[in-house]
Order: structure tokens, then C-alpha cells, then sequence
């Protein structure tokens, strides 16, 4: 019988775990978020990050810009917020317009406050094995939810179908980091089915709604459903076909309900190193 990885109850632990951080260091913690306009998909984002602090006792400051503010008065608003003590994280909010130079606003957040893991001194010392810092949230789910299950990474043969920056790459690190043997699929890749066949364990973020039929798995597949979009039916699914897997594969992580859904406690639990950091 398929297992099903929700995160629901490792997400009520990582409420607990910190709570009682903020009360044993005596943190009044507070995220900063940089928005621009009012995107549907932004604003959803936002409800789900405050929701998620109400419950952690942290407190959310939206600074809300308009979509032609210049790239100048970003620039202040950052370098006034890595100033603020008050403040423990900053978060923008990503695509930045066009008219703003993204790895200019990349390097100007302050690595210490740069919770979603921008800058490019925390992304290099991600890439150089140095996991001990800001880590991009979607992997570090993706491999906390396993550890929960209490899955052993050492030795088994992992699969990542993403490339990108922000999942791809940095997922491959945390990986390595735990002694597994990592291949990376995307777009050019010829065959998918013949790696995914005989992977343990197969980490998706294409971005295809239930993509991934039992076809391309063997029963002894593990899938982390990172993928997000909507299906035919105009709901939020992740890449895997999840009717046609279970009962198949040996577990799967859900959409919604598997890593999406802790993302935000990470978010929340970054914000508080600044804090400790400085006691």
C-alpha cells in the first residue's frame, strides 16, 4: 500500500519547536516583506506566510510598492530594513519588474537577514558544501519531510528532475551532503522514463500538473512532489498523477499538503538566526 508523506504533522512540530525558541532566547522576532503591486498569486503567498506566523508568534511588516517604483528607492528601502535591528528577515517577493535589476537587489539584501537564500554569498556557500546557513526553502523541505518519515538519504540513488538555482542545484548539494548518489533531469534530457525507473527516490519540480503517471516509476518509487501549477480542472496539483500512482508506487508527497506546506515554517524558523546569532 502507497504511503502518503503529508507534512501535516511535521508542520505542527516546527510550530512547536519555534515557539519554544522564541520564548528560550526571548526573541521578538519580525520578517519584512518587499511586494510590488497586488498579484493574486503574491498575495496568496503572503496570506500563507502570516497565517503561519500567527501561530509562531512572529510578527509581519509588508512593505507594498508600486510596479513602476524605481529601482533606486528599493535600494533604500533594503539598505533601511538591513539597518533595522528590529528586523530579522527579509523577503521579496519574485519576478521583480522588469525595469529592476535582480541580482542588483540580490546582492544589496543583507546576508545575514536573506532568509530566502538570494545573495550570492549564501547561494556559493550552498554550492561549496557549507549547509549550515540560509538554505532555499523548497529543498530543505524536501529533504526535512523525509527525515521526518525517517528516510536514510546514505547510499541511495536520487533523482532531481529540476536544474534551476533556486531547487535544482541547491537540492543536489543537501543530497550530497547526506551520501546519496544524485542525478539531475530537465528539459534536454533524453528518456526520462529510464531514469526515473530506477531511482529510489525521485525529487519533481517541472511545474507540469500530473505529469508523471505510474509508467514512468517502478513499485519501489519514492516521489517529493515539489511541482505547483493548475490542472485541467483549474485546481493546484503538483507533477505527479497521484490517482494513478497509489496503490503502485511505494510513497509520494502530496500537493497540496506535502512540501509546499512547511515551506513557510522554514521561512519563519530562518528569520530567527538573526536573532540567536546576536545573543
Amino acid at each position: 500500500m502507497t504511503k502518503i508523506l503529508s507534512s501535516k504533522k511535521f508542520a505542527d512540530n516546527l510550530i512547536e519547536e519555534i515557539k519554544e525558541e522564541i520564548d528560550k532566547f526571548k526573541i521578538d522576532a519580525k520578517l519584512s516583506i518587499i511586494r510590488f503591486g497586488n498579484d493574486q498569486a503574491d498575495l496568496a503567498y503572503e496570506k500563507g506566510i502570516k497565517r503561519s506566523a500567527e501561530k509562531t508568534k512572529i510578527k509581519v511588516d509588508v512593505n507594498e510598492l508600486d510596479e513602476n517604483e524605481s529601482q533606486e528607492n528599493l535600494l533604500k528601502l533594503i539598505d533601511k530594513l538591513n539597518k533595522d535591528e528590529t528586523v530579522g528577515g527579509i523577503l521579496v517577493y519574485r519576478p521583480l519588474p522588469d525595469h529592476i535589476d535582480t541580482k542588483i537587489i540580490d546582492q544589496a539584501i543583507d546576508p545575514k537577514k536573506d532568509i530566502d537564500c538570494m545573495n550570492p554569498i549564501n547561494k556559493a556557500k550552498v554550492y561549496s558544501g557549507q549547509l549550515d546557513g540560509f538554505i532555499p526553502l523548497a529543498p530543505l523541505a524536501a529533504v526535512k519531510l523525509l527525515e521526518f518519515y525517517g528516510y536514510d538519504l546514505e547510499s541511495k540513488d536520487c533523482l532531481i528532475i529540476n536544474h534551476s538555482d533556486v531547487v535544482g542545484k541547491p537540492l543536489a548539494m543537501l543530497l550530497l551532503a547526506n551520501w546519496a548518489s544524485v542525478s539531475i533531469c530537465h528539459v534536454k534530457t533524453k528518456d526520462l522514463k529510464s531514469y526515473t525507473k530506477k531511482a529510489d527516490i525521485i525529487f519533481t519540480a517541472m511545474g507540469k500538473a500530473e505529469m508523471l503517471d505510474r509508467s514512468y516509476f517502478s513499485k519501489n518509487s519514492t516521489i517529493i512532489d515539489i511541482g505547483l501549477s493548475k490542472n485541467d480542472q483549474g485546481k493546484l496539483a503538483g507533477d505527479l498523477d497521484e490517482k494513478d500512482v497509489t496503490d503502485y508506487v511505494e510513497a509520494y508527497s502530496p500537493v497540496p499538503g506535502g512540501v509546499g506546506s512547511i515551506t513557510n515554517l522554514l521561512l519563519l524558523k530562518n528569520v530567527l538566526k538573526f536573532y540567536k546569532n546576536k545573543k
